[in-house]
């Protein structure tokens, strides 16, 4: 089953209360199994970079059907550097996006940027944890 709209918000908002506990302003974005945006919120003051960087954080994961965390380690590697250009850029292999595994599939993930790359993480974990 695909993630709804409504699942995708519910995500964003766990994020962004985690976002708040922690008094870090974040942007949040939760991509479909294919890496399209689905749902996305940017919390007032978040940097402007923070849009691209949770997205990108979040294709990342999707695309790789990891923790964003885990590509970060070999991002300069050439066949991680071939996958982003031949996907047009958008990957961003860095800490701060979580996939989102239903039955065994992969059904999306979520990005958020603005805070430290354990922040965002944490965030990232919080929202998909409302599912």
């Amino acid at each position: 089953m695909n993630l709804t709209l409504a699942e995708a918000n519910r995500i964003i908002e766990g994020a962004m209360a985690k976002a708040d506990e922690l008094n870090i302003r974040i942007s949040a974005a939760v991509v479909d199994g294919g890496g399209r945006l689905l749902a996305f919120q940017r919390m007032e003051t978040a940097t402007w970079a923070s849009c691209y960087g949770s997205q990108g954080k979040a294709i990342a994961a999707v695309g790789f059907g990891q923790p964003s965390r885990e590509t970060q380690a070999r991002a300069d590697a050439p066949i991680i550097q071939g996958i982003i250009a031949a996907e047009g850029g958008h990957m961003i292999p860095s800490q701060g996006a979580l996939p989102i595994v239903r039955d065994g599939r992969f059904v999306g993930a979520c990005g958020v940027g603005g805070g430290t790359a354990q922040e965002d993480e944490d965030c990232a974990a919080a929202g998909i944890a409302t599912l």
